[in-house]
Parts: structure tokens; sequence; C-alpha cells
């Protein structure tokens, strides 16, 4: 049984950005196993949201699936889906502070990235029970400008096509004093492994067993090589 399943970008299990976060967060996001994070103040406060949802870049999001949608339905998309897009290099990234969280985004634009992310927003919508009142509610409670609005209403989620931007979360938003102390020990401690080259060769099914439980990876689907 699965609640929820996304469509996400993680770092290859082999690539050294994989084990540096999955310790920032405090879990791997396979094997859902803890892992010993830095000596910070409050980082398993801090980060708890990111470990929860696991370290990754949304590119369809969490979605319970309609009624008579099945994991093996999820998973055939998936490869549809990836079957389109062929793999590509990532940008370099770097901590960037947004709106107040810390994140790793790319240094650069990115028209592959953003094709991935289309592709999974339009290809598997096909999939998802739309949004209950509570859920749009929730979304809408700091407002949103009419295009993210409208999207919320189509796609179910307002971060969509030309509103879409990458990034992989850190922390929790941050106060000023906070992010005085976190963002340049994210960065020490994230500088030798974002200078590393790294492609995007797959694209990963995370998945939630319970509405509480947290995401874990699923299954990596090749991208068209």
């Amino acid at each position: 049984m699965v609640a929820r399943v996304a469509f996400y970008y993680a770092p290859a299990e082999d690539d050294p950005l994989w084990a540096r976060a999955a310790s920032w967060l405090g879990r791997d996001p396979a094997s859902g196993a803890p892992r010993g994070q830095p000596d910070l103040p409050d980082i398993a406060a801090i980060t708890a949201d990111a470990r929860h949802y696991a370290f990754h870049a949304t590119l369809k999001p969490p979605m319970r699936l309609r009624d008579g949608v099945t994991w093996a339905d999820a998973l055939a998309t998936a490869r549809q889906v990836a079957a389109g897009i062929p793999q590509f290099d990532l940008p370099r990234l770097a901590v960037a502070d947004l709106h107040g969280f810390l994140a790793l985004r790319e240094t650069v634009p990115s028209p592959e990235l953003q094709a991935l992310a289309d592709a999974c927003v339009a290809g598997a919508d096909h999939l998802r029970e739309p949004p209950t009142e509570a859920e749009l509610a929730k979304r809408r409670r700091n407002g949103l400008p009419p295009a993210q609005d409208a999207n919320l209403v189509r796609w179910g989620y307002p971060y969509v096509f030309a509103t879409w931007f990458f990034h992989m979360t850190l922390t929790r938003r941050l106060d000023p004093e906070e992010r005085a102390t976190y963002r340049p020990a994210a960065e020490a401690y994230f500088a030798e492994v974002l200078p590393l080259p790294r492609r995007v060769t797959d694209l990963c099914l995370f998945t939630q067993a319970t509405a509480e439980a947290p995401f874990l990876l699923a299954e990596r689907v090749p991208l068209r090589g």
C-alpha cells in the first residue's frame, strides 16, 4: 500500500552528495536508517521537515493516487516519461537562501531540468487524486498570485511550468540568528562535494507508506541514454 507517490530528482547513491545530504538531514532516503548529523544547535528540529520528505528536488509533487490507480501504473507512467527525456549534466549546485529556507540550487538555468519537471507534471497528472478543500486552503493560507493559484487548481500544486524552480531543501525557515549560523555551516559542510560534476541519469520515485510516514526511495527509472 502506498499513501503518496512523488517524482523527484535525487543524486546517485554513489555520488558523495547523497551521503553528505543524508547525514545533514539525519536519514538515509533509501533505507530509512538514521544518520549522525553535524554538531549544530537544534539541527534535528531545523531539518525535521526536510528529513521527512527526504533529500530531493521536486519534479511531480507528492500525490495520492486516484481510485483504481496502482503502484504498477505509477511505475509504468514514470518509465514512459523517462523514456522521452535524454540524460543530461546537472549545473553546479550552491547553497542558497530561498525565502528564508536554505536549499541547494543550480548556479545557472537549466532548460533540461525544466523539461524534465514539465514532463513529469504533465505526464503523470492522470495518476493524481485532486486535492481536498483542506489541502487547497493550506496552500492558500499565505496568499498565492493568480498564476500560482491557477496552477494549484489545475495541477494540484502552485509551482509548475513557468513558476517551477529547482531546489533541494536543507532547513526549515530560519530566523536571522539561525541563518547566520547555518548558512556558513552548510556552505562549509557541502563545499567538497558541490563542485563535483554530476549527471542526471534517472527519475526517482519516492513513496510514503502512510500519511505520517517519511518518504523513501522506491525506484530509480533510467532516462533515455
